[in-house]
């Protein structure tokens, strides 16, 4: 009370000054062992995963863990540990939205494909290939190695669908593996279509410039490499975890694993 603080009076007078009990005066509000739960399983996320903010770590609360904690509880606890100080996001220019992506309505129906680039602790650069199913987000592949060629594009797109199955449609950019011949009459052959954005209009692939971004902020930006196995090890065990316990908001808070096994 600011009485007691500035003014050097007795508790029990300003109390009786302001018409205020003692004991609301001395009141602390005590966590309940609960709510230490929560902070404990907020604090750990948020160490694990230094770029998930209160939505992603309330998901995965409720949908991966299954906890029914009120969000407003758990955001109440968040704010306490401020937790929300830790990242301050850029001021962005509004521009005008884009056209809406059709979302298909069933796996293997589109495909998304792109290309990233990063470098070893040696300065040694680095591509990946990344591979999405539109449907459901999930990560189907990370190629990773020094040169991807569409030789290599075409081995890694046998793989994935040897046990995910054949696409209708694969949209990329109009990069030289993407339209180059070797990829294009593989595609003939097998029956899938492969379908170009307009050029310098990354936004017509908007689900794979997303998930890149995940990529680059959750895995590459977090991550030193010594060498491309340790690299192509740890984006499959990456790219596990993104699909098994990742809440993904763009499909409702719940993982891509858990949206593939409702649409079987």
């Amino acid at each position: 009370m600011f009485a007691v603080e500035t003014k050097g009076i007795s508790i029990a007078l300003a109390c009786r000054t302001f018409g205020v009990s003692e004991r609301c005066y001395r009141y602390e509000r005590r966590l309940r062992d609960e709510n230490a739960v929560i902070a404990d399983w907020l604090l750990r996320l948020t160490t694990t995963n230094r770029t998930w903010g209160f939505g992603l770590c309330f998901l995965y609360l409720r949908n991966i863990k299954g906890f029914g904690w009120n969000h407003k509880r758990v955001y109440r606890i968040y704010r306490e540990l401020e937790l929300n100080l830790r990242i301050r996001s850029r001021k962005r220019l509004k521009r005008t939205k884009p056209d809406k992506l059709a979302v298909p309505n069933k796996p293997n129906q589109v495909w998304s494909m792109d290309f990233m680039s990063d470098q070893l602790e040696d300065g040694r650069r680095l591509r990946t290939l990344n591979i999405i199913d539109d449907f459901n987000r999930e990560g189907l592949a990370i190629e990773v190695d020094f040169s991807l060629p569409a030789l290599r594009v075409v081995r890694a797109l046998k793989q994935v669908i040897e046990w995910r199955g054949k696409p209708v449609v694969i949209r990329v950019d109009n990069g030289p593996e993407n339209i180059s011949e070797t990829l294009l009459s593989w595609a003939r052959t097998q029956g899938i279509q492969i379908r170009h954005i307009q050029p310098g209009k990354p936004a017509q692939n908007a689900y794979i410039e997303r998930y890149n971004r995940t990529v680059r902020q959750e895995w590459l930006d977090q991550t030193c490499f010594e060498n491309i196995e340790q690299a192509q090890v740890e984006a499959t065990n990456w790219l596990w975890t993104y699909n098994n316990e990742r809440p993904n908001m763009a499909i409702g808070g719940i993982t891509p694993a858990t949206k593939l096994k409702m649409a079987a």
